[in-house]
């Protein structure tokens, strides 16, 4: 029998809704109902938008998780769907309103995973893949951070650069995984963005990727953020 908190996942860059596989197969066993998003990376606004119509058909209360981008994803989405009751963020971007992923990250020195980061003459950013394991996928085996590399969705520009608007983890309770072996968020500014929204703050030895090195932890964090709101 399925618990009454829904789950949905939203993933971040260079990633896609399969990055969350073992979580989600944690998070089912315990009987939860998990839905995984599939983003475009276009724009803020066009995921966002994308993400409220897949929480149209989750009618109960639903806990919202986003790994990195994604977290400013779930920023912007929870503040027009009313059954959203909880935001669990995975080493996310909690911006406030009018920040940027692109004016959050001038407001500190740039973290050493950024380097890998390659722009094409398309409108995108890609990861190189040839530093793929060690700047976003540490912890990952070589087998999982080769296919994350070949299958790695590109963050538009737009999105780099778009602005959040009223925030979300401003009304509704906020749970925080931060990862200290972070080489694309840097911890300290996971801890900044964490302090911030007041949220619940579990840590873990982790890369930028704890879904493939630590799942049972990213499960255990929404777990506890599902089971608040449990009626």
């Amino acid at each position: 029998m399925s618990k009454s908190a829904n789950i949905m996942l939203v993933h971040g860059a260079w990633a896609d809704g399969s990055c969350w596989s073992k979580v989600i197969l944690l998070l089912q066993a315990k009987g939860y109902n998990v839905t995984a998003a599939q983003i475009p990376l276009k724009s803020l606004a066009d995921d966002i938008e994308v993400t409220r119509r897949l929480l149209s058909a989750h009618t109960g209360p639903t806990v919202l998780v986003g790994h990195s981008y994604g977290g400013a994803v779930i920023t912007g989405t929870a503040t027009a769907t009313p059954q959203v009751k909880a935001l669990v963020y995975i080493t996310a971007f909690g911006l406030d309103e009018g920040e940027s992923l692109e004016s959050l990250s001038k407001q500190g020195p740039p973290s050493p995973g950024s380097a890998a980061i390659e722009p094409d003459d398309k409108g995108f950013l890609w990861i190189n893949r040839e530093k793929f394991h060690k700047s976003f996928a540490g912890g990952a085996t070589d087998d999982e951070a080769a296919i994350m590399a070949a299958v790695q969705k590109p963050l538009g520009f737009a999105a780099f650069g778009g602005q959040e608007s009223t925030p979300a983890w401003k009304t509704i309770p906020s749970w925080y995984l931060t990862c200290t072996d972070d080489q694309m968020i840097p911890p300290p500014a996971q801890e900044f963005l964490a302090k911030r929204m007041n949220a619940t703050v579990r840590s873990v030895a982790s890369s930028h990727c704890p879904f493939m090195s630590h799942p049972q932890d990213v499960a255990d964090i929404i777990a506890l953020a599902a089971e608040s709101i449990a009626t």
